[in-house]
C-alpha cells in the first residue's frame, strides 16, 4: 500500500529551475517550509546516466518532505525513469512537469506540450503510478493558449490515471509572466464533482495575506509559493508567523553567507566550484533584488506584479541590495566570494540584464 499524502495546509515551494537548487532549497527549510521539489530533471537525461541530471534530484537530509520533479514526452521512458528512481532515490513523491513553457521542452513534446495530447499523458500516469513506490503527483497550468482553459478537463483524467495530488499553475504556456495567475479559474478546478486527491494552486504569492486569501476564498488543499519564495525566502516564516516581517539589510547578507556556504558545501570549494556558487548566487539576485523593504513600503503588502521604484535604503547595503544592475550584484556576490576571474561573465536566465 502506497502512502497517502498528506499535503492540506502545507507551505509548498514550487519546482524551480536552476534557481530551485539544493542549497536554496535549504534556505526555504531554514525558514520553514514543509515541502520541497527538486529542480526539473529532464528524463531522457536522467537515463543516459548524465550525472550534472542526476545532481539535480539530489536530496539533502533537512528535506524532510520531499519530491523529484521530472520532465519527459515518452510514455515508456518515464516508465523506466519511475523504476530507476524506485532502485535508487530516496523520495516522498515523484511529480510530473505538465507545465514548462520552455521552447525547448515544449517543441519536444515535454512539459506543457504534454496537456495537448491526453493519450499520452494518460499512458505516462498510468505507467508511472503503477510502477512507483511512492505517490505521483503532476503540476499543470490552465492550458497551452491564452482564453482556451483545459485543466478542467484533464483533472478528472489525471486522478483517474493514478496521480495523488495535482497542482494548478494559473497561467497558461503562452502567456508566461504576463498576466496575473488566475485564481478565479483555479477556485472553479477545485470545485470539480468528485475531486478525491489533494489540489494545489499556484500564483502570484508574495505575502502572508496573499497565502491566507488564497486558502480561504475556495476549496484548494494549499498554495506553491514559487516567485515569492525567490524575491523573500522568509515568506514562509512569514505565513507561519501571521506577521510581515521588516527584514534588514544585514540580515539578508547573513541569509546570502548562508547560501554561499551551502553552495560551497554542494559544489564544491575548489575554482570551479565558486564560480557555480557565484553564478547561481547572481541568478537568485535577478530576484531579491525586487524586495522593498517592509518598513520602506507605502502601502502593505508589496504586490509582486507591481514593478516598484528606484528608492534609496535605509543605508549602504540596502540600496545597492535594491539594484537591478548585474554589475551590483557582482559586487555583492565580491562582498561574499572573493574577486570575480576576468573571464566572469553572466547573463541572468531570467531577466534581460547582464555582466559581462
Amino acid at each position: 500500500e502506497k502512502k497517502k499524502l498528506n499535503f492540506r495546509h502545507k507551505t509548498y515551494l514550487a519546482p524551480l529551475t536552476t534557481v530551485g537548487n539544493l542549497p536554496f532549497r535549504r534556505i526555504c527549510k531554514g525558514f520553514g517550509v514543509d515541502i520541497t521539489v527538486s529542480e526539473m530533471a529532464m528524463c531522457t537525461n536522467l537515463l543516459q546516466g548524465q550525472n550534472t541530471e542526476w545532481a539535480l534530484v539530489k536530496r539533502h537530509p533537512c528535506e524532510d518532505l520531499f519530491g523529484i520533479q521530472v520532465a519527459g514526452n515518452k510514455p515508456d521512458s518515464m516508465v523506466r525513469c519511475a523504476q530507476l528512481f524506485n532502485d535508487l532515490i530516496e523520495c516522498d513523491f515523484v511529480d510530473i512537469n505538465m507545465g514548462c513553457p520552455i521552447d525547448a521542452v515544449y517543441k519536444n513534446g515535454g512539459g506543457s506540450a504534454l496537456m495537448g495530447s491526453p493519450g499520452k499523458l494518460d499512458r505516462i500516469v498510468t505507467g508511472m503510478s503503477t510502477i512507483l513506490n511512492c505517490p505521483l503527483t503532476v503540476k499543470i497550468r490552465t492550458g497551452i493558449f491564452d482564453n482556451k482553459n483545459v485543466a478542467h478537463q484533464l483533472i478528472p483524467r489525471l486522478q483517474k490515471a493514478g496521480a495523488s495530488a495535482i497542482t494548478l499553475h494559473g497561467r497558461s504556456r503562452q502567456q508566461r509572466y504576463t498576466k496575473l495567475s488566475d485564481w478565479e479559474y483555479i477556485k472553479r478546478c477545485a470545485n470539480i464533482p468528485d475531486r478525491s486527491v489533494p489540489f494545489f494552486g499556484n500564483g502570484d504569492v508574495l505575502s502572508y495575506t496573499d497565502y491566507h486569501e488564497r486558502l480561504q476564498c475556495s476549496s484548494i488543499d494549499g498554495v506553491m509559493i514559487g516567485r515569492g519564495a525567490l524575491i523573500k525566502p522568509w515568506i514562509f516564516e512569514e505565513i507561519k508567523e501571521n506577521k510581515h516581517k521588516d527584514i534588514s539589510s544585514k540580515e539578508r547578507f547573513e541569509m546570502l553567507k548562508k547560501f554561499c556556504d551551502f553552495g560551497l558545501e554542494h559544489w564544491g570549494s575548489d575554482t570551479q566550484g565558486v564560480n557555480h556558487t557565484r553564478r547561481f548566487l547572481l541568478e537568485w539576485q535577478s530576484f531579491l533584488y525586487r524586495y522593498v523593504p517592509v518598513g520602506l513600503l507605502e502601502v502593505i503588502p508589496q504586490k509582486i506584479n507591481h514593478r516598484p521604484p528606484l528608492f534609496v535604503g535605509r543605508d549602504d547595503l540596502e540600496t545597492l541590495m535594491a539594484s537591478g544592475n548585474a554589475r551590483d550584484w557582482l559586487k555583492i556576490s565580491e562582498m561574499l566570494l572573493g574577486p570575480a576571474p576576468d573571464s566572469f561573465d553572466f547573463t541572468p536566465k531570467h531577466v534581460s540584464n547582464s555582466y559581462k
